[in-house]
């Protein structure tokens, strides 16, 4: 692989987070308008809602057989597709199971394109042999605020849920496909490791076990997937509850109280963009504790905080502290397992929805039987424990794949 056509490979990738981002958004945003165009009562939704990350983690366990016989860069150039004619589905759709097929369908894809996303996140990560995965998330969380961004003009002009969609479909989809043609795994531009194996991707369509590394170990595998948890954890606490908690705990009023959300967005982004060059100075292992420590302290913050403006400093740092960990957990994956990186990146994957579907239902069961401060603290001792487990993102590697010899294209782009 020539360095352009690693350069290539990088854009192609970061369009593809950017595209999620955008599509993501739009469909957990406008939740509201899809319950009222399909009349779902409030007993139902959550059932619905539920339904999509249990689908995707499906979809990422299957990813994992499917790239034992064919590339992730196959599996994500058919998943993105998918992913972007659901979203036009649930705005097409007039009856209950129209709703339901697209939503099943949204699920199963957007399972198989993050775990695929990462897994060629990871691999060029090797390839280029520094951190760069912070970055595509980055590009995910630019297109999520550009998602809310067009929901939001979608909700003020009143328009229906196919009027906000179909246009976006209608770039995002060429552009994805054509996008498509560049997706590489990074192969044929490694070094050789201390044993003579291969540093880069795994040989063969999904990297398969006997590589350096060893093959994949859940139970070694086990401390990034309670990371990934904890992570989601967070995140979904804020996603769900951060306008609540200002209007109903400090006392905002409803137009300050949806502000949290985008301010959090917003810093994920400014994390993201610059969270690859503290792992290229200071390692991982540094910059996960710190973030770590960052995302705690913005819990303690809110739990705390006496009005509104205190709360919207909490949930500033939060953005700041829980933006690096998610990247650097499968990053983490990918050096663990360099033989059978694809693998360890799809179970990985599957605790982002596990945290999702934890977080939410716990920090509102505190809420409504101790006090929404006392339920702050809960993901605030989750995210401390990262700690614990923060040596599972080292020693860093001096190469990526443990072998002796940087790859000549470390430097490209």
């Amino acid at each position: 692989m020539t360095d352009a056509g690693l350069r290539h490979g990088r854009a192609s990738l970061g369009l593809s987070f950017g595209v999620q981002g955008v599509a993501f958004a739009l469909l957990v945003t406008r939740i509201p308008a899809i319950q009222d165009q399909y009349g779902i009562s409030d007993g139902l939704l959550p059932v619905f809602l539920a339904a999509v990350p249990i689908l995707a983690g499906a979809g990422s366990v299957a990813t994992e057989k499917v790239v034992a016989r064919v590339r992730p860069s196959v599996v994500l150039r058919w998943a993105q597709p998918l992913v972007l004619l659901a979203l036009l589905g649930v705005g097409a759709g007039r009856e209950l199971w129209h709703v339901a097929v697209a939503l099943g369908v949204f699920g199963l894809a957007v399972g198989a394109l993050d775990a695929s996303m990462n897994m060629l996140g990871v691999s060029l990560q090797r390839a280029y042999g520094r951190s760069i995965m912070t970055g595509f998330h980055a590009a995910f969380s630019l297109g999520g605020i550009a998602g809310a961004s067009l929901a939001w003009a979608g909700a003020r002009w009143e328009l229906s849920l196919l009027a906000s969609y179909l246009p976006v479909v209608a770039v995002l989809l060429p552009a994805a496909l054509v996008g498509s043609r560049w997706y590489t795994e990074g192969k044929g531009v490694a070094g050789k490791g201390a044993e003579g194996t291969q540093v880069g991707a795994g040989a063969g369509a999904g990297g398969g076990s006997g590589s350096a590394g060893g093959a994949l170990s859940f139970k070694l595998l086990l401390p990034l997937c309670l990371i990934m948890t904890f992570a989601y954890i967070g995140d979904s606490t804020v996603s769900n509850w951060s306008a609540k908690y200002l209007q109903d705990v400090l006392g905002s009023s409803e137009q300050l109280a949806t502000v949290p959300y985008n301010v959090y967005m917003v810093t994920t982004l400014l994390g993201r963009a610059v969270g690859d060059l503290g792992v290229r100075r200071f390692g991982a292992v540094t910059v996960v504790r710190g973030g770590s420590l960052l995302a705690a302290g913005g819990f303690a913050v809110v739990a705390v905080a006496p009005g509104a403006w205190v709360g919207m400093l909490g949930f500033t740092m939060l953005g700041f502290g829980l933006c690096v960990i998610v990247p650097q957990t499968f990053a983490a994956a990918g050096r663990m397992f360099p033989g059978d990186s694809d693998a360890a990146v799809a179970r990985l994957n599957i605790f982002n929805y596990v945290g999702f579907l934890v977080g939410s239902p716990l920090v509102g069961a505190l809420g409504d039987a101790w006090s929404y401060r006392g339920a702050m603290l809960v993901p605030m001792v989750l995210v401390l424990a990262t700690l614990v487990y923060a040596r599972a993102f080292g020693p860093e590697p001096a190469r990526y794949g443990g072998g002796h010899e940087r790859p000549r294209t470390a430097d490209v782009g």
